[in-house]
């Protein structure tokens, strides 16, 4: 579910962390996953409005600014505000955010509603027929 949500989004998950985030999230629901995926979006954008620092990257041989650590050795103390849109890059998404949106997101669906749904199936469905 994860890594439908994501879809082309530019991020550096491996196949192993979009798993690691199915087993955290067991018994979320659909609609809970794809919340907790937008929410873990935003946060290069929440990177990028709280940082005191940017450093240079080229990126397509071009000259562009991301933010960093200010301890990073090529940290330049700025704002976003201070920089062309331009010239900023967002830096990519990453596990972390993954785990902190979901760390923030609560299941919608309780156990109860798990087994009604599961004993609806069996008496009506005809899943396995």
């Amino acid at each position: 579910m994860f890594e439908l949500n994501v879809g082309e989004t530019p991020n550096n998950l491996t196949h192993r962390d979009f798993r690691q985030l199915g087993e955290m999230t067991e018994g979320y629901s659909g609609s809970d996953i794809a919340i907790a995926v937008r929410d873990a979006l935003m946060e290069p954008i929440r990177k990028l409005r709280m940082a005191t620092h940017f450093k240079p990257v080229m990126v397509d041989g071009q000259r562009k600014l991301t933010p960093c650590s200010p301890g990073d050795q090529d940290a330049l103390e700025m704002t976003w505000v201070d920089i062309r849109g331009d010239e900023l890059v967002l830096p990519d998404l990453a596990y972390k955010d993954f785990v902190k949106a979901v760390k923030g997101a609560r299941p919608t669906v309780n156990a109860e509603d798990n087994q009604k749904h599961i004993q609806w199936t069996e008496d009506f469905g005809s899943e396995g027929r």
